[in-house]
């Protein structure tokens, strides 16, 4: 008996529910200033197939990488205007949502890996609950890395800097006006501006992460690195509001889950090329100072005073007075 006529409406009911289910997909929309195939693109790649074996392919991830959607303020307004449902920032972005957030940015505030996941495990509520507020949902935070001083000529202390032109990379809080009030003399340059400036000896030092300063060959004519975490990077993903509550609600938690896991796969994995880069860049001239005792000390002595044009301003003298009490808190627990 030919059985082709029974399969047919049983093939068009199969379709229809697969159709159905691609159309009830939650498809979200992601921007990112991460080049494509770098290491943070990878991990939204991945990141993309987890969601969708977690959620069994009822959410999709669609990465726009490499700033093709715009900057971060770019990608900012299209979420408002709702054409985006999501983006990977930087302090940059994070800071146009949350203002307080810039305080962990503050140059010479937090010095390890260890402090800053002691203070910002507990100061995590207060920034997430500031963005929700704004109609957005952070799902990942990650430390990146973190920035060093570059010069032409060596430079260890406070009182080194003084002699040189320092390159500042303008991000959405202006923290110009504390390093001039530090003494020092900074020149406003955009990252793709730096090396001409190099060259033309319009600024002879600056600080980046060392992943940046060799991919760019900005070390080249900066080629002396003090060895002393000028301030930590972070990052993080920022859904809208509607986006998180577009997706089905049982699989927030392991959602969240597994991109935690990812965020600390990328540390590592930024943690090991950089290591890998600064090797590279002593073989082609950069020469390392390692940082006496006593620096550190120094050079946030000198940032203090720089702080009035920060607290109150850049983020709440509330938020700053919480971090210190933190920091003094892990010293007093574990010590330096």
């Amino acid at each position: 008996m030919n059985q082709r006529p029974r399969l047919i409406p049983l093939l068009i009911s199969m379709l229809i529910v697969a159709l159905g289910l691609e159309l009830s997909a939650a498809v979200i929309k992601i921007g990112s200033i991460a080049p494509s195939r770098s290491i943070g693109d990878k991990a939204l790649t991945n990141l993309t197939l987890e969601w969708a074996k977690i959620s069994s392919g009822s959410v999709q991830l669609k990465v726009y990488p490499g700033g093709i959607v715009g900057g971060e303020m770019d990608m900012l307004t299209k979420m408002r205007l709702g054409t985006l449902n999501g983006a990977v920032f930087t302090i940059v972005g994070i800071t146009a949502i949350c203002e307080d957030a810039f305080v962990l940015n503050t140059p010479f505030l937090i010095n390890s890996e260890e402090e800053f996941n002691y203070v910002f495990e507990r100061m995590k509520p207060d920034f997430e609950k500031q963005i929700e507020t704004k109609g957005f949902k952070v799902v990942m935070w990650m430390l990146v890395g973190w920035d060093y001083f570059f010069s032409k000529e060596k430079m260890i202390y406070p009182e080194d800097l003084k002699k040189f032109k320092l390159s500042f990379m303008p991000t959405g809080t202006d923290i110009s006006h504390a390093w001039n009030k530090m003494g020092y003399q900074i020149i406003p340059n955009d990252l793709k501006d730096l090396l001409m400036a190099l060259q033309s000896g319009m600024v002879n030092a600056f600080y980046l992460p060392p992943l940046i300063a060799g991919s760019g060959q900005f070390f080249a004519l900066a080629p002396h690195l003090l060895r002393l975490r000028l301030a930590p990077i972070i990052g993080s993903l920022i859904l809208t509001e509607q986006a998180w509550k577009e997706i089905p609600v049982q699989y927030h938690e392991p959602m969240i889950k597994s991109i935690a896991k990812f965020a600390q796969g990328l540390y590592q994995q930024t943690a090991a090329l950089e290591k890998e880069a600064l090797k590279a860049m002593q073989e082609n001239g950069l020469i390392i100072h390692e940082p006496p005792p006593d620096a550190f000390d120094r050079w946030r002595a000198v940032a203090a005073k720089g702080m009035d044009e920060l607290v109150g301003k850049a983020f709440s003298k509330e938020i700053y007075e919480r971090i210190l009490a933190l920091l003094a808190e892990y010293k007093q627990k574990y010590g330096n």
